[in-house]
């Protein structure tokens, strides 16, 4: 496969993506054909040769920080959080297994009926086999979002870059969908986005991927071959780094 297509940016990449994304125009949960669409983006990535690990939010289902600002105890409401992120992993487990793809799921919570425990080498293994590994249950700690668990994960497992799909097509100086001027950056690096507070991922997974020199490529996951044609070098798309 990789012979014959075209030339890739990145061998090996990590895809985030929050669980908002999988609701489509529904205000909750899970809409099949989102993440049947979203698996389609996927396929086409790994039909390039590219090795994909992914992490899914939670927010479709259930968010940590809304139970504890509604008086839920913190950890509590952290872990309901990341076994929202196991539902939406299986779901997209089940999606892309529909297209031939063979996935695992790999829980930072150990629940061995439905995901595999997270162990690096098996999950680098699986990786190397050109299977597509979704992270879920976070980090397996409260207080650290999926955001720093993709992160932690794509510096672990050596990825080349982290994606982020988002509903616009990169980092803009403001909300794009608010602001008419908003203007958006082809290049930015770690500091501004921090200083700036421009809202890409939080402090900590923008520190850990900064401290470890890892990019952070922002995208349209509603582009259709979005994440495929940036892999390509085309697309619009923002780059994060040093």
């Amino acid at each position: 496969m990789t012979t014959d297509g075209p030339q890739v940016a990145f061998k090996r990449v990590m895809l985030k993506i929050s669980g908002e994304a999988l609701m489509g125009d529904q205000g909750f949960g899970l809409h099949p054909p989102t993440v049947e669409r979203i698996a389609r983006e996927v396929q086409s990535v790994h039909e390039l040769g590219v090795e994909i690990c992914m992490v899914i939010g939670g927010g479709n289902v259930f968010r940590g920080l809304q139970g504890s600002a509604q008086g839920m105890e913190r950890t509590t409401a952290d872990y309901m959080g990341m076994l929202a992120t196991v539902m939406n992993a299986l779901a997209m487990q089940s999606a892309l297994e529909g297209f031939g793809i063979h996935t695992r799921v790999i829980s930072a919570i150990t629940m061995n009926e439905v995901a595999e425990p997270y162990i690096r080498r098996r999950a680098v293994r699986h990786l190397e086999k050109k299977r597509v590994c979704i992270f879920a249950a976070g980090t397996g700690n409260p207080y650290f979002t999926t955001d720093t668990a993709a992160a932690l994960r794509a510096n672990e497992m050596a990825c080349e870059a982290i994606f982020m799909g988002k509903q616009v097509d990169g980092v803009y100086d403001k909300d794009p969908k608010q602001h008419d001027d908003a203007v958006r950056y082809d290049k930015i690096t770690y500091d501004d986005v921090l200083q700036k507070r421009l809202g890409v991922m939080d402090a900590s997974a923008i520190a850990l991927a900064r401290d470890n020199d890892l990019p952070i490529i922002v995208f349209s996951l509603d582009e259709p071959g979005g994440f495929r044609g940036i892999l390509a070098g085309e697309g619009t798309y923002t780059r994060v780094q040093g």
